[in-house]
């Protein structure tokens, strides 16, 4: 619970550090440094395990992941350059209502009633906070659904390829795709960072491995279950920090509506878990 808390401050954190430089930066240029300083942050351990962790037979796959998790975080980076970092916030709650979509269509997984009403829920939830017609729906929050959408696919591919890869192959390969990938999307607004601008943008690199390595640690240490719940406090640090930073006071829609939408997530989450409700049993399953 512990460790979960601390990717969920983490998140926050790494966001409003985005906030910040993307009005200096073009958010592509900052999503390349971010993936950049995050390989970086890999090095290490990529010395002390060798060639191993690049042995994969599903470059294709790896790389179609990359495609989808950096435009998700150039997407996501320019939506936080133009929305509150609450809105953001409760908006990207709705990825994995997306990546259960594609599961269900892609991978030809059951969907039953119960889940079918959650994701109902999450989507009436979306629309609380977009409001379309009414003041709530903007640039920035379409922006915002997108990467929650893309990074939902993202995680998709993710179970498939989890299937055969490791952790670390999995979190090598989608640097080695973003990093060059946002490169070149950034080159047409480059503009070369100053000192400072450099130390947030590492910052930005430190704060989104600390999320990984944080989530990693929180399930193996416990039921995803047991520890989901906790992520919603990903909407309280983030009103905090913005509050705090740039004098942000999120709307009653963006905390009914994110409740709305994490509630769905979570029922999702606990329904299909092993040995739950919808979900298969050690002895079923795979």
């Amino acid at each position: 619970m512990a460790f979960m808390l601390l990717a969920s401050l983490a998140v926050a954190a790494m966001n409003a550090c985005v906030r910040h430089v993307s009005g200096e930066l073009h958010p592509f240029e900052i999503a390349f440094f971010r993936s950049l300083f995050g390989l970086a942050v890999l090095a290490p351990i990529l010395i002390r395990l060798g060639f191993a962790p690049f042995r994969t037979r599903k470059l294709h796959v790896h790389a179609v992941r990359g495609a989808l998790i950096a435009a998700s975080m150039m997407t996501g980076f320019w939506g936080l350059s133009l929305v509150p970092l609450a809105k953001f916030t409760a908006l990207f709650f709705s990825a994995p209502l997306f990546g259960t979509v594609l599961a269900w269509i892609a991978l030809r997984e059951k969907v039953r009633f119960p889940r079918l009403v959650a994701l109902a829920v999450g989507f009436a939830g979306t629309l609380i906070i977009l409001r379309p017609g009414g003041s709530g729906f903007d640039p920035g929050t379409v922006l915002a659904v997108m990467a929650a959408a893309l990074w939902g696919v993202g995680m998709i591919v993710i179970k498939v390829l989890a299937r055969t890869e490791s952790n670390v192959t999995i979190t090598v390969y989608v640097y080695l795709f973003v990093t060059p990938i946002a490169f070149v999307a950034a080159l047409g607004f480059w503009q070369t960072p100053t000192i400072e601008q450099l130390a947030w943008l590492a910052l930005i690199g430190a704060f989104g491995t600390t999320v990984h390595m944080s989530l990693a640690q929180a399930f193996r240490d416990a039921d995803v279950t047991a520890v989901l719940p906790l992520e919603f406090t990903k909407l309280i640090w983030a009103s905090a920090i913005g509050f705090a930073a740039f004098a942000e006071i999120p709307d009653l829609w963006t905390w009914v509506g994110g409740g709305v939408i994490f509630s769905s997530a979570a029922f999702i989450a606990h329904h299909e878990r092993p040995g739950g409700p919808g979900g298969t049993s050690g002895r079923d399953g795979a």
